[in-house]
C-alpha cells in the first residue's frame, strides 16, 4: 500500500496541497481531458450526478456544464472549503463530507457515478467500486479516472511506495471483482511525455 492510500495521511496532504490545487492539477489532467471524458457520458441536463472525491470542484465545475445538479463528496473538509468558495454551500452543488468506501448514499440514486483523481488514495478500490455500483441506478454508467502504471521500472518503484498505479488488466481485475460486467478503458494524456490518465467507464446491469 501506497503512503497516500492511508486515509490519515492523504488528508493532511491535501490540507496542504488544497492551497495549490487548482494550479497543479491541470497539469496533470486539465480541462481538455475532463471534457473528453464527460463527453462519453452522453449526459442530460435531468441526469442526477455524483462526483466522488470531487475536491475543489474541477470535475464538478464541467460537469455542472451539462447537468443542473451535481452530488459533491470529498473526505477533506480543506478540500471541500476551497469548493465552497467556487460553488457555494447552497447552490447547484450539494456537497458531503465523506467516504468512497461507505457512500452516504442510498441504493439506486444516480445515472452517473463519476470519479476522477480519488481511486488512487482508496486503501480498498475494489470496496470503494462496489459502492459506486450500489449508489447507481441500473442501467446508469460509473466513470472512474486514475493513474495509468508508468512505463519505467524506476518510476514504477517510486508510484508504488506513493499510492494506487494500475494498468488495464489491473482496472478488468478491480471493476469485475467489484461486480461490473461491462466497462471499457481509454487512455488519456495532457501532454507527450505527462502522466497518462486511465478513464473507465462501467456499466450498471439493469
Amino acid at each position: 500500500m501506497g503512503v497516500l492510500e492511508n486515509k490519515a495521511r492523504a488528508r493532511t496532504f491535501y490540507k496542504y496541497l488544497s492551497k495549490v490545487y487548482d494550479q497543479i492539477n491541470p497539469f496533470v489532467w486539465d480541462e481538455r481531458m475532463r471534457d473528453e471524458a464527460i463527453d462519453m457520458l452522453g449526459l442530460e441536463p435531468d441526469d442526477t450526478v455524483v462526483d466522488i472525491g470531487c475536491g475543489t470542484g474541477f470535475a464538478t465545475e464541467g460537469l455542472l456544464e451539462e447537468v443542473d445538479t451535481v452530488y459533491g463528496l470529498d473526505q477533506s473538509p480543506h478540500q471541500l472549503s476551497k469548493a465552497y468558495q467556487k460553488f457555494g454551500k447552497h447552490g447547484n452543488v450539494r456537497f458531503h463530507l465523506g467516504d468512497a468506501e461507505r457512500l452516504p448514499f442510498k441504493d439506486d440514486t444516480f445515472d452517473v457515478v463519476w470519479s476522477s483523481g480519488s481511486i488512487e488514495y482508496w486503501p480498498n478500490p475494489v470496496d470503494a467500486l462496489a459502492e459506486c455500483r450500489r449508489i447507481a441506478k441500473p442501467g446508469g454508467q460509473v466513470l472512474i479516472v486514475g493513474p495509468d502504471y508508468p512505463n519505467s521500472s524506476v518510476f514504477q518503484k517510486v508510484a508504488d511506495a506513493i499510492m494506487l498505479f494500475y494498468d488495464e488488466d489491473e482496472a478488468d481485475r478491480m471493476f469485475r471483482e467489484a461486480g461490473f460486467t461491462e466497462f471499457e478503458h481509454h487512455i488519456q494524456q495532457s501532454r507527450p511525455g505527462s502522466p497518462r490518465a486511465i478513464t473507465t467507464i462501467a456499466q450498471v446491469p439493469e
